[in-house]
């Protein structure tokens, strides 16, 4: 069932009262909106930029993590923007991108995520003379070295890429051709990104109507900053299977004096259409988003029963995981573990998985984990 689907949740408010913090962190997580660039350990980044000879604003690993945070929390874009100048720099030949890939892997199943959809652009990382085609098999390698190392370490965890195309530029059809050469090979989808005001989703419609003839999956960031005109576009002319953030589908719902909601036609569309919401309320708070974590429209849309679910987006400048946002909606909304498990589900049920390998997931490993977790709670 949705998260306190009659009312508006308070802390507490669920039966038994909101999940500990213990289960939460051994909660089986699921994430579909993660920017590789955006995960790097701190340590990683200074060692790689050592080796390159690259510049960094900090040297020692602590001082670089909290440079990251607190300009990502800044409330200033070119800060924010500033910190992936940083990232992207050490991840441009192939043995940094297979480092960095293996430990996102990593890091992420000690955290307790069985599925990951990671992405990242391409474009963005020729620098030293890769070729598309290299990058993603640099990620690859990666991922499948990653992969073995949390199964060694008892963690098991299935990590696929989704390849994104900045929207500024003009290589999309080019990222969606090379997502549908490489989808046998760990490629499950595509994503455009970037500043959405003045970079309208039908700026790329050769590439979406491509990968439709194709039968791809693709995912657009839309509804972050700019609006509703956005999310309409990517879904209307576009064709999105998802919803990058899609936070401002609530500027199409109204509620009245006793808080019932109504819904304008596009918001009914996105409900009715079962489109998945990739929603990150810590990074939507950094960038201005959502006010605040007990603000974020995340907890109305999930009353609302629309597709939703959690993500971390940037873990390295937001200084989250999936346990943190789980964690946070625990803290500002008093859910549950039937509330997580809801989430997680959402998830598992809208990622770019064949359908098999997304059952699999769910009855032998997601089920089952949040039953016992209920049974202690």
């Amino acid at each position: 069932m949705p998260p306190s689907a009659a009312s508006t949740p308070t802390p507490g408010g669920r039966p038994g009262g909101p999940a500990p913090g213990d289960l939460v962190a051994r909660a089986p997580k699921v994430l579909l909106h993660d920017h590789l660039d955006g995960g790097l350990r701190p340590a990683t980044v200074a060692e790689l930029a050592a080796e390159a000879g690259h510049e960094l604003p900090a040297r020692d690993p602590d001082g670089l993590r909290r440079w990251f945070e607190d300009s990502a929390a800044s409330g200033s874009l070119e800060r924010y923007l500033e910190t992936f100048e940083h990232t992207v720099a050490v991840m441009q030949t192939a043995a940094q991108l297979r480092r960095v890939a293996r430990e996102a892997v990593v890091d992420l199943a000690a955290d307790g995520v069985v599925y990951a959809e990671v992405r990242y652009a391409p474009e963005q990382h020729l620098a030293e003379g890769l070729s598309l085609e290299q990058v993603v098999e640099a990620v690859r390698d990666g991922f499948v070295e990653g992969q073995d190392l949390a199964r060694r370490d008892g963690c098991p965890i299935v990590v696929r890429q989704l390849l994104t195309a900045m929207r500024h530029q003009a290589r999309s059809r080019e990222i969606a051709e090379l997502t549908v050469a490489y989808r046998h090979q760990g490629v499950v989808g595509f994503d455009i990104a970037g500043a959405e005001a003045g970079y309208p989703p039908t700026r790329h419609l050769d590439a979406f109507e491509y990968l439709q003839r194709e039968n791809a999956h693709f995912t657009i960031h839309a509804g972050e900053a700019f609006g509703l005109p956005s999310i309409w576009q990517a879904i209307q002319w576009c064709g999105a299977d998802r919803l990058g953030h899609g936070v401002r589908i609530i500027d199409d719902v109204t509620l009245d004096g006793d808080g019932a909601p109504s819904l304008g036609l596009l918001a009914s569309y996105v409900r009715d259409k079962r489109i998945p919401l990739e929603m990150c309320p810590t990074s939507n708070v950094q960038t201005g988003a959502a006010a605040s974590i007990a603000e974020h429209p995340i907890g109305t849309l999930a009353r609302m029963r629309f597709r939703v679910t959690l993500n971390t987006d940037n873990r390295l400048m937001s200084g989250t995981s999936m346990t943190r946002e789980m964690t946070r909606l625990v803290d500002a909304f008093g859910y549950g573990m039937d509330d997580l498990r809801w989430f997680t589900l959402n998830a598992m049920k809208s990622a770019f998985l064949p359908f098999d390998e997304r059952l699999a997931l769910i009855d032998e490993q997601i089920k089952p984990a949040y039953a016992v977790l209920g049974t202690v709670a």
